[in-house]
C-alpha cells in the first residue's frame, strides 16, 4: 500500500469532490464497489491518451466479470463506462481514502461598519 495526493481536476464527481480538491489515495489496494477510484480510461476516439481519473466503481461488469465498470458523480458531465467500457483490473490506479484539503473559493468581502 503506497499513499499519494491526487488533484480532482474537472466536474464529473460533484458534488461529493470539486475541481482543486486534492484527495488522498491508497495505491496498490484492492479495488473496492461503491467507492472513488483513480482509474485510467481508454484513448479518446482520436487516439489520444486521457489523463487518470477519479471516478467511481460500481461493480463488475456483467458480461466480463474481471472487469469493473466505472460511473461519475455528475450525471450531466464526465466519461463513463457507458462511454468507454468497463476497465482491466490494471486499468484501477488507487482508492480514494479521503478528501485532504479543498478550497472554498473567496470569501466576499462584508462592508465594514462605519465610524463616526
Amino acid at each position: 500500500m503506497r499513499p499519494a495526493l491526487v488533484r480532482v481536476r474537472g466536474r464529473s464527481m460533484l458534488p461529493t469532490y470539486r475541481d482543486g480538491d486534492v484527495l488522498l489515495v491508497l495505491q496498490g489496494v484492492r479495488p473496492r464497489p461503491g467507492r472513488a477510484h483513480v482509474v485510467r480510461l481508454p484513448p479518446d476516439a482520436d487516439g489520444r491518451p486521457r489523463p487518470l481519473s477519479v471516478k467511481r466503481l460500481t461493480g463488475r461488469d456483467p458480461d466480463a466479470p474481471a472487469r469493473w465498470w466505472v460511473d461519475s458523480d455528475n450525471a450531466a458531465e464526465g466519461v463513463t463506462s457507458f462511454d468507454v467500457g468497463s476497465l482491466a483490473d490494471d486499468d484501477v490506479v488507487a482508492v480514494v481514502a479521503g478528501l485532504l484539503w479543498r478550497r472554498w473559493g473567496r470569501l466576499k468581502r462584508t462592508a465594514r461598519p462605519r465610524t463616526e
